[in-house]
């Protein structure tokens, strides 16, 4: 563990908590954890939590029973480890961390009961979401980071070049999952999280779970997966054909190619993230398909698949070199098929790089 690493996060999370008017930020078993400490204790019952406030040290607080697990994974060489005792009220040895007064941010994946805890133990304090300074913090990623990604990507890229070489024809959605999620471990994946395997009229269904459905000649497939590796996510869309393909589905797929290579050459620096998803939306609009455009253009991505930014109208996160996010519009026609590609990018100092380099054009598949 680089236990420097970590020390330096949770001063930037201490000095950025002051900045937000925050008067501490409260962060429980989560992604948001883990960036900070290096710690990943599962979200349970008994609440661990870590408390940072501007100019004090940072303390986390565990079970007595965890407490031994906490310092061999390292958290004691960056913060104090406290701890308390079963039969005794954690809410309170927590609040006795935070200042007297003022306003708390809470991570996203605390626990409610644990929240109502925290807040029933101190009801003079005010509380809030730390997911601005916590967001930002994990949306800029350090270049070790980034070559995590571009290894999960290249990883995923390898696992579409390896899929498209396997029948698709007469066999089930599941199937060719089951097939995808093999070859993202085989590629070097720790896990294959997801695999959405969307055949004929379930393309035009975004977050369709692969089912019995027998894939047949003359249909797209919208494959979607991903994973982790090494603790960071890949995520990756490639849309495909069985044979010859239906009457008007060339001319979609060519719209949603020409919408993704726009959006992502509209990624620079110092543009604001909604204008990602302003570029790809112009392309499929203009071409007579925007009410079939169904979602935001894409998601930041990084130790959890979604996470801030977000390339949506009313984002307006100025994009800074380190960001990485995924660009991944489409059209969807209910009843006949639909087309999505995604690549993950990175903002560099001078423009972006696509962290998928798999084929985006049309492929087709027996």
């Amino acid at each position: 563990m680089d236990a420097q690493r970590f020390r330096e996060r949770i001063g930037r999370a201490a000095a950025a908590t002051g900045g937000d008017a925050l008067d501490a930020i409260v962060v429980g078993p989560s992604a948001d954890l883990s960036y900070l400490l290096g710690y990943e204790p599962m979200p349970l019952p008994r609440p661990t939590l870590l408390v940072v406030r501007p100019g004090r040290d940072a303390v986390l607080l565990v079970p007595l029973l965890e407490r031994a697990l906490a310092v061999d994974a390292g958290a004691g060489e960056i913060v104090e480890v406290s701890a308390w005792r079963d039969g005794t009220d954690p809410y309170a040895a927590a609040v006795g961390l935070l200042p007297a007064a003022g306003r708390i941010g809470l991570s996203d994946r605390i626990w409610a009961k644990h929240v109502l805890g925290l807040q029933a133990a101190a009801p003079a304090l005010s509380w809030g979401s730390a997911s601005g300074v916590l967001g930002r913090l994990r949306a800029r990623k350090d270049p070790d980071e980034i070559d995590a990604l571009r290894r999960a990507g290249a990883a995923a890229d390898a696992a579409f070049d390896d899929i498209r070489q396997l029948p698709f024809a007469g066999r089930t959605e599941a199937d060719v999952a089951a097939d995808l999620r093999r070859l993202l471990v085989e590629h070097g994946h720790d896990i294959a999280e997801f695999a959405i395997v969307a055949s004929g009229p379930n393309a035009a269904s975004p977050h369709h779970e692969p089912g019995d459905r027998e894939i047949r000649t003359g249909e797209p497939v919208v494959l979607d997966f991903g994973g982790s590796l090494d603790r960071y996510h890949s995520d990756t869309t490639r849309t495909v054909v069985v044979g010859e393909p239906p009457e008007g589905f060339e001319d979609v797929f060519a719209l949603v190619h020409e919408a993704q290579e726009d959006a992502v050459q509209a990624v620079q620096p110092g543009v604001e993230i909604q204008e990602i998803d302003r570029a790809a939306r112009r392309v499929i609009e203009g071409g007579g398909y925007g009410d079939r455009f169904i979602h935001r253009t894409g998601h930041g991505i990084g130790m959890e698949v979604h996470e801030p930014p977000y390339a949506v109208e009313g984002d307006t996160t100025t994009l800074e070199p380190g960001m990485a996010f995924s660009v991944e519009p489409g059209i969807y026609l209910e009843g006949r098929f639909g087309a999505r590609i995604e690549d993950i990018v990175t903002v560099t100092a001078d423009g972006v790089e696509r962290l998928n380099r798999s084929t985006r054009d049309l492929t087709v598949v027996g």
